[in-house]
């Protein structure tokens, strides 16, 4: 299966409009997938991996409403 990178400003249409700084802070911290250079200066996100990290937050969601 092919994987799709997708830049930083296509998080917004993902719902996601956290400033570069504060995702940056948020992988370091391994809390956010990280980024995945594409040439000088442009980073890119795999696309399944936003999709997971999504999913996981409905499920932690969910876990706490049970």
């Amino acid at each position: 299966m092919a994987q799709r990178l997708i830049p930083y400003e296509a998080l917004k249409d993902k719902c996601i409009s956290y400033s570069k700084p504060h995702l940056w802070r948020l992988e370091k911290a391994g809390q956010f997938p990280k980024r995945v250079p594409i040439g000088p200066g442009r980073y890119g996100y795999v696309e399944a991996e936003i999709d997971a990290y999504l999913e996981a937050k409905i499920a932690e969601r969910d876990e706490k409403a049970a």
